[in-house]
């Protein structure tokens, strides 16, 4: 039995999310395992590194699969790229260890989220940042930033109320910048809950916008859902790199 590695890129504009669900084929995983197992001519099912929101986009997800077909991996990157949509992208096919796993053996991801905080139209990449034309102090958002660092409980930006699992997770760097009319948000950390890249940048966007001060971060680790800032809309995050 082989074990195949891809690094996929997409743009999740159309797509209901990374993971494949009952009743619909609009998933990234779920377009892929069809079109793999076409390919192959035999089931095949996805292991990816994580699940990204509806409406997200990925620079380079990770996935592996397992296959008895002996097709070479330069021949299967070849089909995958004549037969997947336009908005999926394969960047590398290869083989890997037997004992891979995409999810299992990540140490670390980073994110990325992108705001246009201009009054200025955004008409091209509109399907790839949210658009909030309100002045931001991003002096007081570092400040609150640097308090997110380190190993803390999360559960207050987890949107899954029936989480089961640990809510402890480790940041291990958060950048915020400006990028001429955007503002740039990046997260490295030894994994993510449901929607918390999404919940952090809606509360550090409170702290920017003078709802909340630097300081109150602290208070929320281990606190419940309500109390910390909103969700921000999935089209400005893109998962940028996952490490092993």
């Amino acid at each position: 039995m082989r074990n195949i590695r891809l690094h996929i890129c997409y743009d999740g504009t159309r797509y209901k999310g990374w993971q494949r669900l009952t009743g619909t084929d609009n998933t990234v995983q779920g377009k892929l395992e069809h079109t793999l197992s076409r390919i192959l001519g035999e089931k095949i099912e996805l292991s990816g590194s994580g699940r990204t929101d509806a409406g997200a986009h990925a620079v380079c997800q990770v996935a592996n699969f397992h296959c008895e077909s002996e097709m070479p991996c330069a021949d299967i990157l070849s089909a995958l790229r004549r037969y997947l949509p336009e908005d999926i992208g394969i960047d590398s096919c290869q083989e890997a260890a037997p004992r891979f796993h995409a999810r299992l053996n990540c140490t670390r991801k980073t994110y990325r989220y992108r705001i246009w905080n201009s009054e200025r139209p955004c008409v091209f990449e509109r399907r790839f940042v949210y658009i909030l034309p309100e002045k931001l102090d991003v002096q007081k958002m570092n400040a609150a930033a640097a308090k997110l660092l380190g190993e803390h409980d999360f559960s207050a930006f987890c949107a899954n109320k029936k989480m089961k699992k640990s809510t402890i997770r480790r940041i291990d760097d958060i950048q915020i910048f400006r990028d001429g009319e955007e503002l740039v948000f990046f997260f490295t950390g030894n994994g993510f809950l449901y929607n918390m890249v999404r919940i952090v940048v809606g509360t550090l966007l409170e702290v920017g916008l003078g709802k909340r001060e630097p300081d109150s971060i602290t208070a929320l680790f281990g606190a419940k859902r309500e109390q910390a800032g909103p969700l921000v809309p999935a089209q400005g995050l893109c998962l940028m790199e996952v490490e092993y």
